[in-house]
């Protein structure tokens, strides 16, 4: 399925185009809706005991698929805002800093439409406890139907993992070599 209008939302026309996949026009009344990238975040978390902790996705896309906790950016909210939200969301517990990886462009494929992201992911830091950071996350049962601990020794291990999304994958790779130097 595109993502293609068939009747102009302003002035019911027919005659809406769909111009190079950037934004869509009527020529009837001059209507312009631009096809903008939506932001989202992810974080990427590491375990006191060195390990790196990934959601299961609980929902399409990629159910069932290991992820970065995270998601999209609300109105008016900064990625960084977004990145403490979507942690304390997701897992149940919120990071006491993160600091920016990386970037990379993503296609997010949600009932049958697709969305164009610009995926910022985050490495999280944690105040220190007597439990791990997995111990002590509880995930949203809609989002996440648990959290799965592994070990990242090479940048093999990344692309053996089921990741859902390419950006990841990316992510990881910038993170993995800018700690294993």
């Amino acid at each position: 399925m595109s993502n293609d209008f068939l009747i102009c939302p302003k002035c019911q026309s027919k005659n809406i185009q769909n111009k190079n996949d950037r934004k869509w026009f009527c020529p009837d009344c001059g209507f312009d809706l631009y096809n903008n990238v939506a932001a989202a975040v992810g974080l990427i978390i590491e375990d006191t005991d060195g390990t790196l902790i990934f959601e299961i996705r609980a929902k399409e896309p990629r159910k069932g698929f290991l992820a970065l906790p995270g998601g999209f950016c609300d109105p008016d909210e900064s990625a960084e805002q977004a990145a403490f939200r979507e942690c304390r969301e997701e897992t149940g517990v919120e990071p006491s800093s993160i600091k920016y990886v990386a970037s990379f462009p993503n296609t997010y494929l949600y009932k049958e439409i697709k969305y164009k992201t610009c995926d910022l992911f985050f490495s999280a830091e944690f105040n220190k406890t007597e439990k791990t950071i997995i111990e002590q996350m509880q995930g949203e049962e809609s989002e996440v139907t648990g959290f799965k601990s592994v070990r990242i020794n090479s940048v093999d291990d990344i692309d053996n993992l089921p990741l859902a999304f390419e950006s990841a994958n990316k992510a990881l790779k910038v993170w993995f070599s800018q700690n294993h130097k």
